[in-house]
């Protein structure tokens, strides 16, 4: 490697590089992440610090089920946050805008208070959202008729609603798009001997058969009584009354509650020290009767457009993360409404760059990111999977097979939504065992990243060129196949690993794109002419320029960038 820098030191240009961590992903705490910014390898490194949510209370998908927006104490404290903010590095949260924990204060106080509870409307009564729209059926909630949930995107199977139960013992229908789970609490022979008031050998054998079947996922109502039949109602009432829930319900964004909830987090969240609030599942959140549940138009967009005055009035950069195939455009209508966006294209497009040896696509995205003024957020991998399903309609179909066929070679994972071929969007794999955990090809698809128009944003794991992680999935079970990219590392590891080649010659990459002031958004970016194989940019900005000569062939790269006398000021291969 030949790296010879000469920057400015504190020249910081107006879209350096993004770090990506859950607080726990290094050392166990944000304060043990924070000792790893401040190594001296990592100076100057980074902008700013995408810290995923289960820095605040939640209790599933990693932090993406949120309970409230107050610090979680196991992982974060305010001094870890103004730490950060003393070394200059400003700080990006997500914000899901679609549903809430059924733990949220909220939806503890409907389930405590029923119809009395001043948050009735805060969730989405499934009833009376399709009252006149369908069927009541027998299992207490409305089937809606066929012509009004046509176009409907379910992310599991059956309706998406969770029944539960008030106080009065009233079964009500509540809209849930994602995750839930209810649970039982096993009863004890006392339990019995008092609601039933009957004997202690008696109530001993109907709990132990009531419990063997709740250990076997069996629910009350099919539990099999045999010759304690007489007891069924009763004990099937004490063990629904005590039922748990674990899920994320829907927000009603048609209840000033809501809008309330809002405006307190969008300003919790400011007072963190936030300068960027990643939107999460929001096209989710607009509903009405026959339309689609995910990016219905105009409600998403009445809906991005109220988030944003309250995130003005807080001086906060909004980013609305969304899935879709390219062909759908969306991230052109985020754009042309003064969004930035994600490129979730970039990932699948440099390793299929890399794969093909070619830098046709490469050219084509950029030159209609310039051309349409797009701004982007670009990354190569992140907490979820590779989106190689996103490319459709900028890749042939037989090339994004080709690219998961791949990455599922070099031992990524591919899970289907709910059995459907091809609706999942994502590989999960770290992104150095997507290249073949090939270093070469790690650290020129780095300095691709960091030449590509945008932000870029790093995930941890993949600075430190982290393989997946299969004891983590088989930890976790079926449904944790995304750990496969999320390692939590010891500090003392990460430290090790800042001294591997492959890691060092990445950080010189974003240290010199964070400081040198040929990059931004306000720069302009050539694409030069070159054979097929061989990608050249220039950047310029201020009389300073950037280049990068990138063989797509034998992953090797050149990098020159001069100031504006004119001297060369980093070099590096």
């Amino acid at each position: 490697m030949v790296n010879n820098t000469k920057l400015p030191a504190g020249a910081i240009n107006n879209a350096g590089p993004v770090f990506n961590a859950y607080p726990d992903s290094i050392g166990g705490s944000l304060r043990d992440a924070v000792k790893f910014l401040q190594s001296p390898e990592l100076k100057n490194v980074f902008q700013s610090f995408y810290i995923l949510p289960s820095i605040f209370n939640s209790d599933l998908d990693r932090g993406f089920s949120v309970i409230d927006y107050d610090l979680n104490e196991l992982y974060a404290s305010r001094k870890d946050l103004e730490d950060l903010n003393e070394m200059g590095i400003a700080l990006k949260f997500d914000f899901v805008l679609n549903h809430s924990s059924v733990r949220s204060k909220q939806f503890q106080d409907i389930i405590k208070n029923g119809e009395g509870s001043k948050y009735k409307d805060f969730f989405i009564n499934w009833n009376k959202f399709w009252e006149g729209y369908g069927q009541l059926t027998e299992a207490g909630y409305i089937q809606p008729d066929p012509e009004y949930i046509r176009d409907m995107f379910l992310r599991k199977p059956g309706l998406p609603i969770l029944m539960v139960r008030m106080p009065d013992g009233k079964e009500v229908p509540y809209w849930n798009t994602f995750y839930q789970e209810v649970r039982y609490e096993n009863v004890d022979n006392q339990d019995l001997m008092k609601t039933l008031g009957i004997k202690y050998d008696l109530a001993q054998k109907l709990a132990d058969l009531v419990n063997e079947a709740l250990n076997r996922g069996v629910s009350p109502s099919a539990i099999c009584f045999g010759s304690f039949e007489l007891y069924r109602k009763k004990v099937i009432d004490i063990l629904e009354s005590r039922r748990k829930y674990l899920g994320q319900m829907d927000l009603n964004i048609k209840s000033p509650l809501v809008w309330e909830f809002y405006e307190e987090t969008l300003k919790k969240l400011a007072g963190y020290g936030a300068e960027i609030i990643r939107l999460d599942a929001f096209a989710y959140a607009p509903k009405e009767p026959g339309a689609r549940n995910f990016l219905n138009e105009p409600g998403t967009w009445d809906l991005l457009d109220g988030i944003k005055a309250l995130a003005d009035k807080n001086g906060l950069t909004l980013l609305p993360e969304i899935h879709s195939k390219y062909e759908e455009r969306i991230h052109e209508k985020l754009s042309e409404r003064g969004y930035m966006t994600y490129d979730f294209f970039l990932p699948g497009l440099i390793i299929d760059a890399l794969e093909r040896n070619t830098n046709e696509i490469l050219i084509r995205w950029i030159r209609e990111i310039q051309e349409k003024g797009i701004r982007l957020v670009n990354m190569l991998g992140c907490h979820d999977g590779i989106p190689l399903l996103d490319l459709k309609g900028l890749l042939a179909d037989e090339q994004i097979q080709s690219l998961i066929d791949t990455v599922v070679k070099r031992g990524g994972l591919v899970k289907d939504l709910h059995g459907k071929k091809n609706i999942y969007y994502q590989v999960n794999s770290t992104y150095y065992s997507a290249l073949g955990e090939d270093d070469e090809k790690l650290v020129l698809a780095r300095a691709i990243q960091i030449f590509m128009p945008g932000r870029p944003q790093v995930w941890y794991l993949d600075l430190l060129a982290g393989k997946n992680d299969y004891a983590a999935i088989e930890k976790t079970g079926p449904a944790g196949h995304k750990e496969i990219n999320r390692t939590n590392l010891s500090l003392d590891l990460s430290f090790e690993k800042l001294e591997k080649e492959v890691v060092l010659r990445q950080l010189s990459l974003l240290r010199f794109r964070n400081t040198f002031q040929a990059f931004g958004f306000d720069a302009s970016l050539k694409i030069l002419d070159s054979l097929p194989e061989i990608l050249k940019l220039c950047w310029q900005n201020n009389d300073c320029t950037a280049s990068l000569e990138a063989d797509l062939k034998n992953n090797s790269f050149i990098i020159t960038a001069t100031d504006e006398q004119g001297n060369i000021v980093y070099n590096s291969r």
